[in-house]
This record gives C-alpha cells, structure tokens and sequence, in this order.
C-alpha cells in the first residue's frame, strides 16, 4: 500500500493541519516572510574555531526534533549540509511552547550562539526563531532515504530532502554542464538556440512526437536532434557552433533510454572526426576534474580512467573479433538476415545489413567497452549524415564514444555534397517503406541548404544524462533526471489506479 494512504500517515498529516490552526490562532504566520541567515550549516562547522561563542543566523529544514522536557535537540537541514541546535525554555520563556508545536519537516530561522556539547557536536543555542513554513506531509525520515524507487521518481521533490546522494548527483550534473560550457567558450564556440518544433524532425534514426500548431494549422514534431539546424548556421557561415538542449524522442524506455532527455551537439568548419575524438576525450576528462576533482572513477564496481588518449578500433573489426561476424562478407539484407537468425539474434526492426549490424554490436561489442573507446569508420547506411572514406566509400569518418559499455558520443566528418545527401535521404526513405519508422526522413531544405555550400566540418553529439550517470555512480538514466517521465499514477477520467 502506499504509505499515503496509511493510517498512520494521515493521523499525521491530520494533527500537523491543528497545529496550523493553533498556530494561526495565537497569530504565528505559518508561511512567514524570508529570513536574513548570516551563515550556512556547513560555514559554521567548518569555521567553529572562529564562530564559537558567536552570534550566527541559519535557516533550513528540520530534520529531526528531540524533545527532552524543558530543552530540545533538533537538527537543520539547508543545501549544505545539517546542523544541530538547541533551544532551552529558560532561554526562549513563553516561544519555547511554540517551539515545541514544530514538525519534522518545517522550515525556520534561527539565530543564536555557536558552542560544542559535552559530546562533541557543534550545536547553535536557540536564542531567537522564526517559522518559516509548516510542513503538511510527514517526511519519510524513518526510511533513511526513500527506498521506493517508483515514489522517488514521482516525488523527486522528497527524495531531494531525504536522500543525501541525490541532490549531491544534480549539482554534479550543474557542475558537468558548466565545465562544458566553459571548455566551448574558451575556445571561441558560441552557443545558439534551434527549433524545438519542426516541420520534419531529423538529425538522428528516431521516432518522434508529433503535435499540431492550431493558428496554422501545421501539423509538427518534436526535435530528435539538433544537428541539422546546427549545421544550417555553418552554411550561413558560423565557424563554431554549439546547444545544450533538451532531445525528444518516442521510444522504449530502460535504464539507459528516457523519452526526454539532454544533449550537446557542436559543429567546427574545417574539422574533421579525428577533431571530433580529440575534443570528445578533453572535454569529457575535463568535466571529470572539475565536477569531481579526478579524472579515474568508480563507475558500478569497476575503475575508469577517463583521461586521452582513448583507443580508436574500426567498427568492423570490433564486431568480427567478438561476434565471429564479419560484415565484409555480408552484402545483401537476405545475407544479413541469415546471419541473425544463425546467431538467434532478436531482432526489433527488419533485419537489413545495417539493422543486423547494430544488433551485433549491441549484443557482442558494446559490454566490453568498459574503458574509454571510440568505434570508428561506420558502414554509410546506418551513418547517412557522414562523409564518406576516400579509400573505402561503403563505410564513412564516424565514430562513436563508449565508457562502461554505453554510448556517450557521435561524431561525423559532416556530409557537404548536397546530391550525395539527397541520395542517402532517398536511402533511408526506402528503409522507412520496409518498416523501419526510425529511418531518416527526407528534409529538402536541409538539401537546399547544402547546394549553397557548407565547409568542410566535424560534428559531436554528446549525452549528458550517460555523462553523468558515469560520474555520480548512477545505475539508471532516471537517477540524473530531475523529474523523468513516469506511467501516470492515477487515470484522469476515473482516478483508479493504473495497470
């Protein structure tokens, strides 16, 4: 069951509502007006030697409220960390009895005098309080942190408070997105903003949503990429270009896929992917030093260096070492096909060379890049925005970037030849009419774009969320996203609970 539906959880919340009453009655503002704190919780334990017997001021959340007749130890919670303090009737006269109405969970001021109990814990004696907000909820302090995975998605909001490692997770994540910034604008990149809703969504083989615009009577989609309006402003002459920005797309969800979700995408005129590799080790070693101080980590039991140079093994190569398979061998979708049904490969999309290839290299390939790798030099049709090799055009300057067995980056030296990318868009049309939905659409004004000339670029798309599920421990992607999407708990026409 629950535990909001508990009997115990509603005695409580019905007995902290009279005590909004009371409070209320004796004319106590119980959502009162912001407090001056002159410090937080961690500045006065880390600065005792020089605060005690001073006068401080500290806001925050109760945590924990022990009363022990005429003196009570409770501890504050603020973004820092926790404090203890301790209010006394002899000190407080007539407040004490208020002090005593609080709650776990409450929200108050307090100033007082810093000092060290007789058991050793640096403490502020109430001398003053103020109630800042009373808390209608109980907070599952008995849990130690929520244990109920599907309530700490839902109510993030709580799990913040009672969960120590999650908000230390999301200010790592502040952290990994600013270093990135940072490393882009040092380096002369500047960062633009695209479309959201688009009239062809492309850039990536993805479903995606699609809405309707009213005024116009359009119907859209939700981007599933940047890239290709990133590109566009290369056309138009930007040399360097870069978006930090939310992706959409309608697919299966798991621990390393959630519908919505954070990429970076930047673009370089005269770069190439050999470029693309470099930047991708600098920038993802330098967001390790600066949101974590190092660049080895722990990463689900097993050690990481992620400081270059990473390895570069060709994809064809990986796959024929680890499956037995090799696609050198292997042109025809029937040829394909009979390979999955060899290897009893389960197969979600029709089974084409490029579909099979994937399948390979998820099942055989990927659980082995544990270390910093990148796979170079993909076959063209599973990379129809790449550029073709000069010395081998069936496969293309791509790579992509893996750590601990998941993809974190995908870098092209960029398709410019507008008749070749037409071709390539006409390709994956066809792939679409066999039943591939995740098939690249045709986009004419992207083709019309490159007829006006595009420079020679490299390319980098770049997942967030994976980066910081690698620097914070983090076994699924929902643990890195604030609010993630989740099966609705209640229906809205009935309010029954859902399957």
């Amino acid at each position: 069951m629950d535990h909001e539906h508990d009997v115990e959880f509603s005695k409580a919340v019905t007995a902290r509502r009279e005590k909004l009453q009371l409070l209320r009655s004796r004319n106590v503002d119980p959502y009162g007006p912001k407090f001056a704190f002159t410090h937080r919780a961690t500045d006065v334990l880390g600065d005792f030697e020089s605060l005690q017997g001073k006068t401080v001021s500290i806001s925050g959340r109760l945590m924990t409220v022990r009363v022990h007749g005429k003196a009570t130890f409770a501890h504050i919670q603020d973004m820092s960390g926790q404090i203890q303090v301790y209010a006394r009737l002899d000190v407080l006269g007539d407040d004490y009895e208020l002090f005593s109405l609080l709650d776990v969970g409450d929200i108050i001021g307090v100033t007082g005098t810093v000092f060290r109990t007789r058991r050793g814990e640096i403490t502020v004696e109430v001398h003053d309080f103020r109630l800042l907000t009373k808390a209608l909820r109980p907070l599952p302090d008995k849990w130690h942190g929520l244990k109920d995975v599907d309530i700490r998605y839902r109510q993030r909001y709580v799990d913040l408070i009672v969960t120590p490692k999650v908000p230390e997770t999301f200010v790592i994540r502040s952290k990994v997105i600013r270093a990135i910034r940072r490393w882009l604008d040092e380096r002369g990149f500047y960062e633009v903003e695209t479309p959201i809703l688009q009239g062809v969504a492309g850039g990536a083989a993805a479903r995606p949503f699609l809405t309707h615009h009213n005024t116009l009577n359009l119907d859209l989609q939700l981007r599933i990429a940047t890239e290709l309006h990133l590109k566009r402003c290369i056309v138009g002459g930007f040399e360097k270009v870069y978006e930090i920005g939310r992706i959409f797309r309608n697919e299966g969800m798991s621990t390393k896929h959630n519908p919505e979700f954070t990429s970076l995408e930047l673009y370089q005129a005269n770069a190439d992917y050999e470029d693309m590799m470099v930047i991708t080790e600098e920038i993802v070693s330098q967001a390790a030093r600066e949101a974590l101080g190092i660049t080895k980590i722990q990463y689900q039991g097993q050690e990481i260096e992620l400081a270059p140079p990473w390895p570069r093994i060709p994809l064809l190569e990986a796959i024929r070492n680890h499956s037995g398979v090799d696609l050198g061998d292997v042109n025809t979708d029937s040829e394909a096909k009979a390979v999955a049904d060899r290897l009893g490969l389960k197969m979600e999309k029709p089974p084409t060379r490029g579909t099979v290839m994937d399948k390979l290299l998820e099942t055989y390939v990927e659980p082995r890049l544990i270390q910093p790798a990148f796979l170079i030099d993909y076959p063209v049709e599973v990379s129809p925005l790449a550029k073709r090799k000069t010395e081998d055009p069936s496969l293309t300057y791509r790579f992509e970037g893996f750590v601990a067995g998941r993809e974190i980056a995908n870098a092209f030296t960029e398709l410019n030849d507008p008749d070749d990318q037409r071709q390539r868009f006409i390709d994956q049309v066809a792939e679409r009419a066999k039943g591939d939905d995740e098939a690249h659409p045709m986009d004419e004004d992207y083709v019309m774009a490159l007829e006006y000339g595009m420079a020679p670029t490299g390319g980098l798309g770049m997942g967030i969320d994976r980066i910081v599920m690698l620097f914070t421990d983090s076994p699924s992607i929902r643990d890195v996203i604030l609010f993630p999407l989740m099966r609705p708990k209640y229906c809205n026409s009935s309010r029954t609970v859902s399957s």
